[in-house]
């Protein structure tokens, strides 16, 4: 196989890796909670709280490449909904740590075992070779979405 062909290859496979991985997220946000009224953006942040624990607002608008005015304006209204909580940090009281509270960690894993639950039945549809294909594929998808 020459360098041109496999370059066609893996722009072949990156147009469909692109394409069925944006139909599969577009799919997710469709089974959002009902009841939870924040945005993609709003349930990111509280995500990446989750994962990460309390962060800066600089932290955090870094993490999910953003200016830190959209992150304040965007913790600000979750501060003001009660999802999140904004504190000084005790070596510089300059500088704001933003934590999750309860509600907003309840928000968040309610919407993740919905999801979760509309995944793992379609994942039921599925033969156990090509589960275990996914299986597979998951920390190869996952090392992809973190390279920069």
């Amino acid at each position: 196989m020459t360098v041109e062909t496999v370059s066609r290859t893996d722009a072949g496979l990156a147009s469909e890796l692109r394409l069925s991985v944006m139909r599969l997220r577009r799919r997710l946000a469709v089974e959002r909670h009902p009841d939870n009224p924040l945005s993609l953006s709003q349930m990111t942040v509280l995500g990446t709280l989750h994962r990460h624990g309390e962060m800066t607002l600089g932290d955090l608008a870094t993490h999910e490449r953003v200016q830190p005015p959209s992150m304040s304006r965007t913790v600000g209204c979750l501060e003001a909904d009660g999802y999140l909580r904004r504190r000084p940090s005790e070596s510089d009281g300059r500088v704001q740590l933003v934590s999750l509270t309860e509600a907003g960690r309840d928000t968040l894993l309610a919407d993740r075992r919905r999801r979760d639950a509309w995944l793992a039945q379609r994942l039921a549809d599925l033969d156990p070779e090509e589960r275990a294909v996914l299986r597979a594929a998951a920390p190869l998808l996952d090392r992809l979405a973190a390279l920069d």
